[in-house]
């Protein structure tokens, strides 16, 4: 059965603390090469039958009522994931509309 995968992210002009406490134990363990870290949500949601458009906007729907609060997060990407495993983009990259 194929998966989305909804990633939602924390606005990008918002102080994101759980970010910046991984960001710090980075430092203290060593790994210098990492100046930023933002901690997100990513959802999966497994689908009875094939993905189609009217699939993809309930996805949609959902990942802006639901899964994201949108005073604080954007929903920026939705994966399709079929049952082999193969990923192909349901939505572009970046905060959707």
């Amino acid at each position: 059965m194929p998966k989305i995968v909804v990633d939602v992210m924390p606005k990008a002009e918002l102080l994101d603390p759980q970010g910046k406490a991984v960001a710090g134990a980075l430092a203290r363990l060593g790994h210098e090469a990492f100046t930023d870290v933002r901690v997100g949500k990513r959802f999966e949601l497994t689908v009875e039958g094939q993905v189609d458009e009217q699939t993809l906007s309930a996805v949609r729907e959902v990942a802006d009522e639901l899964l994201s609060n949108s005073v604080i997060e954007d929903v920026v990407n939705i994966t399709v994931v079929d049952a082999a495993g193969e990923h192909s983009a349901a939505a572009a990259s970046g905060a959707l509309a």
